[in-house]
């Protein structure tokens, strides 16, 4: 492995695979079979990686670069890493890849024999965040979501073996409500790395200025703005919702986790007046679960 210096196994992806304890909603809960909690925690590693890449923020040292086979004069460049993560996909279909993570999700990809597509999807949504920050449209903001999120959905439903063209559709509608609820909850977290998720199209009727994000708590304009959008991710989970009835058992159970997640999340943005701007509105546990029952029974 070139490159890789005293780093020991595991060190790398610990931190990474972590971070799942963060998530609006459980990534391989407990009570899924140990199998599919094995390859879903191997999608989240390669996921959760992907967008640290991205958005800069690997653990510091420089492993990851290492590891990558990236040398120090431009770990810190992410399309270098990028390039250099993309090639290390190429290695889980063909050969032995050199990062831990991505070691850890080859089995899985053998095993539900994935196909490289929506992982490279992943990697190009973070490809266009180095040169995209801003959305004219919601249609723009939506052809961004079909890289950035869908896969990820796509990706359970082919490790689970449910995959059909028609819950791959509602599935594609929760995702991208989920990359929505997610913006809207780091407005002021995105503007800081210099990205605005919320159209312009979209600020311009409600006559909010980007001046308008960067401020300590949300004005009129800025809460009917916010409010807006997560309608239009509320009616997406709605669209997509009808997923969870059409499986059963365990699965069932994620699924109504994965709707539940996001409702709780617009529940609490709307228990903050849409004000995100001193920091991202969270949903309690007990929210969560009231979410989970209400789900289950088809009642959101």
């Amino acid at each position: 492995m070139t490159g890789t210096g005293a780093i020991r196994p595991g060190t790398a992806e610990r931190g990474t695979l972590d971070k799942a304890a963060a998530e609006n909603f459980p990534v391989a809960p407990f009570f899924l079979p140990r199998a599919w909690r094995t390859d879903l925690m191997a999608v989240y590693g390669f996921a959760r990686l992907v967008d640290d890449i991205g958005d800069g923020d690997l653990a510091p040292g420089g492993a990851d670069a290492r590891l990558l086979g990236v040398s120090p004069a431009v770990a810190e460049d992410r399309m270098t890493l990028l390039d250099a993560f993309e090639a290390d996909l190429g290695r889980v279909f063909d050969s032995t890849p050199r990062h831990p993570l991505l070691r850890r999700l080859q089995p899985t990809v053998r095993r539900h024999a994935l196909t490289p597509a929506p992982f490279l999807g992943l990697i190009a949504a973070n490809r266009q965040d180095q040169s995209v920050a801003r959305y004219e449209t919601y249609d723009d903001l939506l052809a961004y979501c079909e890289l950035s999120a869908n896969p990820v959905g796509r990706l359970v439903l082919a490790v689970t073996g449910t995959s059909t063209p028609e819950r791959i559709r509602r599935s594609d509608a929760i995702c991208t409500a989920l990359q929505i609820v997610e913006h809207l909850q780091d407005v002021a977290e995105d503007l800081g790395r210099d990205r605005v998720y919320l159209p312009a199209e979209d600020m311009k009727r409600f006559h909010v200025e980007e001046t308008d994000l960067a401020t300590k708590t949300g004005g009129a304009s800025v809460r009917a703005l916010v409010a807006y959008e997560a309608q239009r991710a509320r009616d997406l989970l709605n669209e997509g919702a009808p997923l969870v009835g059409s499986v059963h058992g365990r699965l069932k159970l994620l699924l109504a986790g994965f709707v539940a997640g996001g409702r709780a999340a617009l529940r609490a943005i709307a228990a903050a007046e849409y004000d995100v701007l001193p920091g991202p509105p969270k949903p309690g546990k007990l929210q969560l679960l009231r979410e989970v029952g209400v789900t289950l029974r088809g009642e959101g």
